[in-house]
């Protein structure tokens, strides 16, 4: 891998599997990593390279690559930014198969046990990752665009963290695929959480010197963590 510099964290920036990826944590060979998978605000935003160094001192490899190749979204609410194409382009199918060689990637350098964490755009890749077995585990924080199909399709032990408020994955499609997935705890662990007071991406948009919001995110923080340690060998 190619070091490069990192513009925050504590890791450092490499290239694995074609990709860019922020990377924290002890030696590659043989080290269960979990690799996160941003929103569409990219790869370099603080906040997740936080949660990724949280990830490292937990005694995991943390790798965060750049799904979008240096275009993330930077203003949303932007005059004249057009979403919808900037979503075809970035697609999420695409983006499984980015994440499916940064896996090969890291399973070539030894790696055996891969855990995938998602947020919003993230979540819709993590959970189809989630229908293999390529990875171990899987988290979905505040995923943006799931359907049934996608939670019909889970073959892994699998977590979903979500906000009191998203429009974008309401109670009741939650009721829904805890239902789903509660049927195949036969086969694999499930887990499903709503935190109260949060809006979507409650765990990534919190600003530093906000204490309430900074605790609302580190406590999905921990979930996320503690179903990683549960569910991914180091």
């Amino acid at each position: 891998m190619t070091s490069l510099n990192a513009t925050s964290g504590v890791g450092s920036v490499s290239n694995i599997g074609g990709l860019k990826a922020y990377v924290a944590g002890p030696s590659l060979v043989g080290l269960a990593t979990i690799i996160l998978i941003s929103d569409v605000y990219g790869y370099k935003k603080p906040n997740l390279r936080t949660v990724a160094d949280k990830v490292a001192a937990a005694g995991y490899l943390a790798v965060v690559p750049d799904f979008f190749y240096g275009d993330p979204v930077i203003n949303i609410t932007k005059p004249n930014f057009d979403f919808e194409a900037w979503k075809k382009l970035h697609n999420t199918d695409k983006g499984a198969e980015d994440a499916k060689k940064v896996i090969a990637a890291l399973k070539a350098k030894g790696v055996s046990s891969i855990g995938v964490a998602g947020f919003c755009w993230g979540g819709k890749v993590a959970v189809k990752l989630a229908s293999g077995n390529d990875i171990k585990a899987t988290v979905l924080l505040h995923p943006s665009w799931l359907v049934t199909d996608d939670i019909q399709d889970v073959n892994i032990p699998t977590a979903i963290l979500a906000a009191e408020k998203d429009g974008g994955l309401t109670p009741q499609q939650l009721i829904k695929y805890e239902e789903i997935l509660s049927k195949k705890r036969n086969k694999f662990d499930s887990f499903v959480k709503i935190y109260p007071g949060t809006a979507h991406g409650w765990t990534l948009k919190y600003q530093t010197d906000d204490k309430v919001a900074v605790k609302k995110a580190e406590e999905a923080h921990k979930d996320m963590l503690n179903w990683f340690i549960k569910h991914v060998t180091k």
